[in-house]
């Protein structure tokens, strides 16, 4: 009797430790239910495999389309001077798109400037390079500025496409800013201003400044297309991303080591690329772990230079 008893009191403990957790998904169930349709909720876009190949053909968009690299990316970049070739940021994918026939724009926008001054040059650049052209605009949150707010008269723009974009911020920015500490910070940006390298794009990156400051000022605008893409992966033991993907994840949920799933949604969300780094979506892929898996049988399941040749075509199917 004694040891039943026992066993009743554990399962009942246990019952009541479940319970609470059991009510907490029943409520997101229900919340799910009522409020995000099934073309809302990311976790029914899931895309395995598709861009893993190239295929034989790709329909062609009428208007250019403006690649605009993030934060802390670059056009192209010299490290020895103009006698060797530089690092692309856009690695193959500009080339790819304009062997298919597209005409591309590639923009440079200031790595870590503020968004407004990114959206000023992002103008700037469209301007000159686009020659009074409609255009459709690949990049992330300067191009929304640029839409929203400056809505430069020389540029039209009809679509803008996002992938993994922290639009509602980033959870590992808001760890790195608590880990430095509020007394810390301006003497880190302090010392990158003296090597020359802008700090404003940094706490931009936070949920908090996404929730309460851009997002509210920013509203899209009618005559433009969203388009949204985002990427979850399951980082190996050497993954660089380990320990963001971790952090993102215990907040945020699925991501792809430094934005999430959710945080990605904008406009209409076109999917979730499965096991995708943020590297891996600008073709800064790593080979060794592709040659690894060959090793081992399992298939390459990303492409980059497919995924946005498959963009071009769905912007041409759009009449873009």
């Amino acid at each position: 009797m004694l040891l039943l008893s026992h066993r009743t009191v554990l399962r009942r403990r246990l019952l009541n430790l479940a319970i609470p957790h059991l009510q907490a998904n029943f409520r997101h169930a229900n919340y799910l239910k009522k409020h995000v349709s099934e073309a809302e909720d990311p976790r029914l876009h899931l895309i395995h495999d598709e861009f893993a190949t190239i295929r034989s053909s790709y329909e062609v968009p009428k208007h250019p389309i403006v690649l605009a690299h993030g934060v802390l990316g670059f056009d192209e970049l010299r490290l020895a001077g103009p006698n060797l070739p530089a690092i692309q940021y856009w690695y193959g994918i500009a080339e790819a798109l304009r062997a298919k026939g597209c005409e591309v724009i590639t923009a440079s926008v200031p790595p870590s400037g503020s968004i407004e001054r990114r959206a000023e040059k992002l103008a700037e650049g469209i301007e000159r390079l686009g020659r009074g052209k409609s255009v459709n605009i690949v990049a992330g949150l300067d191009a929304r500025y640029m839409i929203s707010r400056l809505q430069p008269s020389k540029v039209r723009v009809l679509s803008l496409t996002t992938i993994a974009t922290p639009h509602r911020g980033s959870s590992f920015a808001d760890y790195i800013f608590k880990r430095i500490g509020p007394m810390n910070v301006p003497k880190i940006y302090k010392a990158l201003n003296y090597m020359n390298f802008e700090t404003e794009a940094f706490s931009q990156l936070t949920t908090d400044y996404m929730a309460k400051s851009f997002n509210p000022r920013t509203p899209d605008v009618d005559s433009v297309r969203y388009y949204s893409y985002g990427a979850s992966l399951n980082p190996g033991l050497l993954s660089i991303f380990r320990k963001s993907h971790k952090i993102i994840e215990t907040v945020e949920g699925a991501n792809d080591g430094l934005v999430s799933v959710e945080s990605s949604r904008w406009g209409q969300y076109k999917g979730t690329l499965e096991n995708v780094s943020h590297l891996d979506l600008i073709n800064w892929t790593n080979r060794l772990r592709w040659y690894m898996w060959a090793l081992t049988g399992r298939k390459r399941n990303f492409n980059a230079i497919a995924f946005y040749l498959d963009i071009a075509d769905m912007l041409a199917k759009e009449r873009l």
